[in-house]
């Protein structure tokens, strides 16, 4: 898929701005993170998963550290496996919306994702540089979906084709898979995927300790200003493309769907699976 030209100023149905990346933007990158086909079945339970278990350590009573809301930072190991599935997560969105552009017949919207598209590229680059590089630490090993994470975006894909993993399926009992249309894609990401990839954001910049999390929390910030942004976007052009009754029914029994995908996973708040201490805010 080459790059698509974005034009400055360009709107989408009134929404000022919709399609524009947000800052300096860098040529699409040839990703080599791996696909959700491409994710060994052991992935999600080894390495990764172990990581993102271990604890945030809280202070007891504040006689014992000497101050209130005390805590001890994030482990290495656990700090990496975040920032891995972060870069995971934003280079899958980056082909995702890369692959919608294509075959979306609106041109306002294929304007809209491919800005979009492009943003997340350079978020999966920027979580790649905050990947430790270390002896012993391989920083590909860390880019690895959780469950949940898996599991959604395998259902995002599988909207034309049935997954191959049938604990996964979101399909009704009998049901065929069938091509998205153009308002449940998009409700998937500005109600589903965007919403809580910021509570996600949101809760582990809350956790970052000043000392030893700067730049991470660096990133957190300015990964969360753009997504807030194409979240409001994108939830404004919906508002304005959802106009039949018919159009809600189709939007919400997919976001059922998805939602039904991450309950089973074990999903809490957010995307992924948070370590105890930061899923609690």
């Amino acid at each position: 898929m080459g790059d698509r030209p974005i034009q400055d100023g360009a709107s989408v149905d009134g929404v000022p701005d919709a399609g524009v990346p947000r800052g300096d933007v860098p040529p699409r990158p040839d990703t080599t993170v791996p696909t959700i086909a491409g994710v060994p079945p052991t992935a999600v339970g080894t390495a990764a998963t172990a990581a993102i278990g271990s604890p945030v350590y809280r202070a007891g009573p504040e006689s014992e550290r000497g101050r209130p809301g005390w805590r001890l930072p994030l482990p290495l190991h656990v700090t990496a496996s975040l920032v891995g599935e972060y870069r995971w997560i934003e280079s899958s969105l980056y082909r995702l919306l890369g692959e919608w552009v294509v075959d979306v017949p609106v041109a306002g919207v294929r304007v809209h994702l491919d800005g979009q598209s492009m943003r997340h590229a350079w978020h999966a680059e920027l979580w790649g540089g905050r990947l430790p590089v270390r002896d012993g630490m391989d920083p590909e090993a860390f880019t690895v979906p959780s469950a949940p994470t898996a599991a959604l975006f395998a259902a995002l894909a599988d909207s034309f084709g049935r997954p191959e993993d049938p604990t996964v399926s979101w399909l009704p009992d009998g049901g065929e898979p069938a091509p998205l249309g153009v308002l449940p894609r998009l409700a998937a990401l500005y109600r589903v995927v965007l919403p809580r990839l910021v509570t996600t954001y949101e809760l582990h910049l809350a956790g970052t300790t000043a000392a030893t999390d700067g730049p991470v929390a660096r990133a957190l910030s300015l990964v969360l200003n753009d997504e807030r942004g194409d979240w409001m976007a994108g939830e404004q052009l919906l508002e304005r493309l959802v106009t039949r009754p018919h159009d809600v029914a189709a939007c919400y029994e997919f976001l059922q769907r998805l939602e039904s995908v991450l309950v089973a996973t074990g999903a809490g708040p957010g995307l992924l699976s948070l370590p105890s201490g930061l899923s609690e805010g």
